[in-house]
């Protein structure tokens, strides 16, 4: 399978899954150890304050740096071990944008990061995440293939 079929299909995997349904209007691509994710804000992700909730931000910085691991890992699933969360300013419209890089990786562990950017390309938040490998093949996946 060339590169560029396994970023499609791990692009149908993060569409398809069922979470998915909460965050309308949201994209991917992905890319050779990078990842970029979008979501038009909605008042339905605000907290009382009438600002974006912090489980918004985790999830976008989260799947952002765990696609930029998936790029690389093309025979089984990875999870997130661990994710580290900075909330830097406040969202209250607008589109979100988080950018996911791989930066380190052995046979089993990888370390991601990711950056939140609001519409006028500030930044909101950012994280740094670890990725371990499971035993379930990608293949095994009804969304990836």
């Amino acid at each position: 399978m060339q590169h560029q079929e396994h970023y499609q299909r791990l692009e149908r995997l993060y569409q398809q899954a069922k979470v998915q349904e909460l965050f309308s209007g949201s994209s991917i691509q992905v890319s050779h150890s990078r990842a970029e994710i979008t979501l038009p804000v909605q008042d339905k992700y605000f907290h009382g304050a009438n600002a974006l909730h912090g489980a918004v931000y985790f999830k976008l910085l989260d799947d952002a740096a765990y696609f930029a691991v998936a790029s690389v890992v093309r025979d089984v699933f990875i999870v997130t071990a661990s994710f580290q969360l900075n909330l830097v300013r406040p969202v209250a419209g607008g589109e979100l944008k988080a950018v996911g890089t791989l930066r380190s990786q052995s046979k089993n562990l990888f370390i991601a990061e990711a950056t939140l950017y609001n519409e006028r390309g500030k930044e909101v938040a950012f994280g740094t995440g670890q990725f371990v490998r499971t035993t379930q093949p990608l293949e095994s996946l009804q969304g990836y293939v």
